[in-house]
C-alpha cells in the first residue's frame, strides 16, 4: 500500500473517509477503487467535518442565548448524529467485551453482540458526561470550534498508526477487511492530527500530544493483552478516549 500521491487520489481518499466515518453522502461512491487502509490517512478530515457541524450548532445555540450547558449538549448531539455514533458503539462494545469476557474468544464474542451491557452503558455515560462538561467550560463558539477541531481531527489521526502497529484480532470483520496500512499512510494521518492540535495553542498542543502518546501506548498494550490485536471496535474506543483527552486539555487551555 502506498500513501497519497496524486490530487485525484487525495480527493478520493478524503471522500472515502468522509463517507465511511460520517453520515455525509457524496455524489460519487467509487473513490478510484481505493481501500479504507489506503485512505485512512484522511480520517482527520472526517473529524474536521464533525467539528464544523458541531461548531455551527453551538453558534446557533449561542445566538439564541442558550446557557453554556444546553448549548454544549446540543453540540455533542450534533457531532454524534454527524458520525452516526460509530465510535460510541465501539467504546461500548469494548467495555462490555473487556469487562465481561474471561477468555479472548469470549471477549470477541461479546464485542460482536449488538446488545449493550452494564459496562458498555457505564462507559458511554462517562464519555458523554466528560465531553459535555469539557465543552460547557469553553467560552463561546470560537473556542468550541477550536476544541472540536483539535479533538475530532487528532483522535482520528491515530487510526492509521493503530492499524499499522497491531494485527487484526480476528480473520474477518471490518478491520481485517480494511487491509494493511502502510507506515507512510500511518505517519501522514498522525501528522495531520498533530497539526490540528495547534488549535489549542502551542502549550496546549504539546500537552495534548504527550497525553495522546501515553494513551495510545497504554491502549495498544491493553488490546494486545486482552484480544491479541485490534478490531473496528477497538479503533472506535481509541477515538473516544483520545477525543476525551483532547477536550480535557482544551477545557484547561482555552477556558477564560
Amino acid at each position: 500500500m502506498s500513501g497519497p500521491s496524486a490530487p485525484r487520489q487525495l480527493l478520493d481518499d478524503i471522500g472515502l473517509s468522509l463517507v465511511f466515518f460520517t453520515r455525509l453522502r457524496l455524489p460519487s461512491s467509487d473513490f478510484g477503487g481505493r481501500s479504507l487502509a489506503d485512505a485512512i490517512w484522511a480520517a482527520p478530515f472526517a473529524g474536521l467535518a464533525a467539528a464544523i457541524i458541531g461548531a455551527l450548532v453551538h453558534a446557533v445555540a449561542a445566538g439564541l442565548s442558550l446557557a453554556p450547558s444546553p448549548a454544549a449538549a446540543l453540540t455533542l448531539a450534533a457531532t454524534m448524529l454527524a458520525t452516526g455514533c460509530l465510535h460510541e458503539d465501539g467504546l461500548s462494545d469494548i467495555a462490555d467485551g473487556f469487562g465481561g469476557g474471561r477468555t479472548r474468544e469470549k471477549k470477541l464474542e461479546i464485542m460482536r453482540d449488538s446488545r449493550i451491557g452494564a459496562y458498555g452503558a457505564a462507559a458511554l455515560g462517562i464519555s458523554l458526561l466528560i465531553r459535555w462538561s469539557a465543552l460547557s467550560e469553553l467560552a463561546g463558539p470560537g473556542h468550541v470550534f477550536l476544541a472540536l477541531l483539535a479533538a475530532h481531527a487528532a483522535s482520528r489521526g491515530l487510526f492509521g498508526a493503530f492499524m499499522h502497529l497491531l494485527p487484526p484480532a480476528r480473520a474477518d470483520g471490518l478491520s481485517a477487511g480494511a487491509g494493511a496500512v502502510s507506515a507512510e499512510t500511518a505517519v501522514v494521518g498522525a501528522a495531520l492530527g498533530a497539526v490540528a492540535l495547534l488549535a489549542l495553542g502551542l502549550g496546549g498542543a504539546i500537552v495534548a500530544l504527550i497525553l495522546l502518546g501515553l494513551l495510545f501506548a497504554a491502549f495498544r498494550s491493553l488490546c494486545l493483552s486482552q484480544i491479541g490485536g485490534q478490531t473496528g471496535d477497538t479503533i472506535g474506543a481509541l477515538q473516544q478516549l483520545a477525543e476525551i483527552a483532547v477536550l480535557l486539555v482544551a477545557s484547561a487551555s482555552l477556558s477564560p
